[in-house]
């Protein structure tokens, strides 16, 4: 017996129109996994280029000139005229100190440096009066040298005259004896005044050596005084160049030290140190292109190029450098720094939202 089969309920055909194909669905199913595996190529060849012709490490930061504020002297802190992260320029004043124990101390020298000045007229006049009395002293033993000469040839003479003793020269014993005191006299004289030229020459050596005493105290006073004076301008702290205000820790009132720091200036012109691995150096040389990601600024990349290499890795800069000559020697691999100056562009466009210390991402184009 023949059966006929039975028709379709409505519920049947709508299942059968609304589901796809089983063609459908293996097309849809390839298409979708050539799409996967032609963007899984796309990335590979993409990460395989950029590894073959760039060098990159995210271990890279921000870096810049930092100064560190600090007093040259003690004292109080009379004004503070800067705030936390406020921009200033190169020689605004940024904090005064107390003038009043700096402003004694170059009156004191003042003082001192007149002092001295007036010690030294003295020792000068001193000076001069011991150089005149050698003059005069010199020229009386001159004098003196030609009157001996002259009473020694008239000794002579008489005594020649006198006739040896004999009683029938030219002249008398009272002549020839009276010959003899002048001569005797004349020599006492001469040694005299030689005495006294000696003394004299001893007081202008020791007036020389007052005045070169005056001298050396008046340039000690000199120097105290610049040294006060130096100190008068040390109650003025300045900005040593271009930047930011931070870390400020002072405050009107306080009692700072020398040398404490009271705050730091940031310069806004940046740089970037990347610590590369050494086995990335082989092909890095200064001036290469260099493209620079940082956290802070998302979206944006930064252009750039290397400016130098260390001299060593960093552990070789650290505190305490590493001592491998041991028996548990693991091989690390180093980590050089690497500074990389931005370009023009970069710098002008980037340069007031960088900050020192910012994390980036550094990629140096290699080949």
């Amino acid at each position: 017996m023949n059966s006929t089969p039975s028709a379709p309920t409505p519920a049947q055909s709508a299942a059968a129109e609304n589901d796809p194909p089983s063609s459908r669905r293996r097309l849809g199913g390839r298409l979708l996994a050539v799409f996967v595996a032609l963007g899984i190529a796309a990335w590979l060849a993409d990460f395989g280029w950029h590894a073959w012709h760039y060098e990159e490490t995210d271990d890279a930061y921000v870096a810049g000139h930092l100064h560190m504020i600090s007093p040259q002297i003690d004292g109080r802190v009379k004004d503070v005229l800067v705030t936390d992260n406020q921009l200033v320029k190169a020689g605004d004043v940024l904090v005064r100190l107390d003038p009043l124990e700096t402003e004694i101390g170059v009156a004191k020298a003042q003082a001192g440096v007149a002092q001295t000045r007036a010690q030294q007229a003295g020792a000068g006049a001193a000076l001069a009066e011991a150089q005149a009395r050698v003059s005069q002293a010199g020229a009386q033993v001159s004098q003196i040298d030609a009157q001996l000469e002259l009473a020694r040839i008239d000794f002579e003479r008489d005594q020649h005259l006198f006739g040896n003793g004999g009683g029938d020269g030219a002249i008398t014993q009272a002549e020839l004896d009276k010959s003899r005191s002048t001569f005797d006299a004349v020599r006492a004289s001469a040694e005299a005044a030689k005495a006294g030229l000696t003394a004299a020459q001893a007081s202008l050596q020791s007036a020389q050596a007052r005045i070169a005493a005056a001298q050396a105290a008046s340039a000690a006073a000199a120097a105290e005084l610049r040294d006060a004076q130096r100190e008068s301008a040390d109650t003025v702290i300045t900005a040593p160049a271009d930047g930011y205000i931070g870390n400020k820790s002072v405050e009107t009132g306080n009692r700072v030290k020398a040398g404490q720091t009271i705050l730091a200036l940031a310069e806004p012109d940046a740089w970037v140190v990347a610590n590369f691995k050494e086995t990335q150096l082989a092909r890095m040389h200064p001036g290469q292109a260099v493209d620079i990601s940082v956290d802070a600024l998302p979206g944006q990349t930064l252009h750039g190029k290397i400016d130098s290499i260390a001299p060593a890795s960093g552990a070789e800069f650290a505190l305490l450098p590493p001592d491998n000559a041991t028996g548990n020697f693991n091989k690390v691999v180093q980590r050089v720094p690497v500074k990389i100056v931005l370009d023009d562009d970069s710098r002008a466009q980037f340069a007031g939202r960088l900050r020192l210390g910012f994390s980036a991402v550094v990629s140096v184009r290699v080949r």
